[in-house]
């Protein structure tokens, strides 16, 4: 088929590509960078240049490639987050362009999906971790609602916008929509990795990310080519609707922090209480570390036929950091 990749040049983009090349389909990818196109042919793509922020250079860039499927990876997540601004995340200049990105690139990219007549288009939400105030337990699903006031007050515009994606893209009449909530992604290129310039490797590495009060707060991961890989079978199958990917052990900060330490060659990391981090972290990031809920990827698993090569951090920590 014919693919048209939106955020291609991003981490999830750069790895499915590759795959979505090897598997015979025909492939455009998006990037607001002249610089990057040569990147975008290196992997196997035909380069589009448009802001995702402009429609009608979207729509442009869209009905040149005249894609069966459009892929939706969009966000400024890569881009330099300061202690202030992780405070705040609601006033971050990385998250208030990625909720616009959820929000008007969503928009502008599935109305240049209608109009060409596209079959299927595929979205990157987010699955990592979750709020839930309902009394869920610490592993969600798709059927667990995720309530307005579940989040800290500054993190409730951060999960709007995917929020907003998660709606605008299954409700679709023209097509089949299907958003996947991906696990924190670790491995090449990501934040978590051997590389030197790996945004939480340093601070484990120099101790100063440490576990907050029990631990109990629960993540989610995934390798960043497990993650490419149900991409790849998303753009080819499955019901419309919402998919968590992930892998098989959600687990509490306190199992899974040890064990990247111990991965990136850090000494074990220390402890601290809740209300310490609170100060020095803030309410946000203290939230995110201790009271947050994981997924299970049954569903993914089994409607999508998906099985993730690194079943768990673990394993993934050990071997797949890069």
């Amino acid at each position: 088929m014919k693919i048209f990749v939106a955020g291609a040049t991003g981490v999830l983009g750069r790895s499915l590509i590759p795959q979505l090349v090897e598997r015979g389909h025909e492939v455009v990818g998006m990037t607001r960078s002249p610089a990057k196109q040569e990147l975008l042919r290196s992997l196997g793509a035909r380069p589009a240049v448009a802001d995702a922020l402009d429609p009608d250079a979207v729509a442009q860039a869209v009905a040149a490639a005249e894609p069966e499927v459009v892929v939706h990876e969009l966000t400024a997540l890569s881009e330099p987050t300061s202690l202030r601004e992780a405070r705040h995340p609601d006033r971050s200049s990385a998250f208030i362009k990625t909720n616009r990105l959820r929000t008007e690139g969503t928009d502008h990219l599935l109305a240049a999906a209608r109009a060409v007549g596209a079959k299927r288009f595929v979205a990157q939400s987010f699955g990592a971790f979750r709020f839930a105030r309902n009394g869920a337990g610490p592993v969600l699903t798709e059927d667990d609602p995720l309530g307005p006031d579940d989040p800290p007050e500054n993190l409730r515009k951060v999960q709007e916008g995917y929020l907003y994606l998660e709606r605008q893209v299954t409700s679709i009449d023209w097509g089949e929509g299907i958003a996947l909530r991906y696990g924190g992604f670790y491995g090449p290129g990501t934040s978590i990795s051997r590389a030197p310039d790996a945004v939480m490797a340093e601070p484990i590495r120099k101790r100063r990310f440490p576990i907050i009060g029990d631990g109990s707060g629960v993540m989610s991961y995934v390798h960043v080519e497990d993650a490419a890989a149900a991409t790849a079978i998303a753009v080819e199958r499955g019901r419309p609707g919402v998919y968590y990917i992930v892998d098989d052990e959600p687990a509490p900060m306190r199992e899974w922090l040890p064990v990247l330490a111990d991965a990136l060659g850090a000494k074990p990391p220390r402890r601290i209480p809740r209300a310490l981090a609170r100060l020095v972290a803030g309410e946000a990031a203290t939230a995110i570390l201790a009271d947050t809920h994981g997924a299970s990827n049954a569903k993914a698993k089994r409607e999508l036929g998906w099985q993730p090569r690194y079943a768990s951090w673990r394993q993934g920590f050990a071997q797949g950091l890069g």
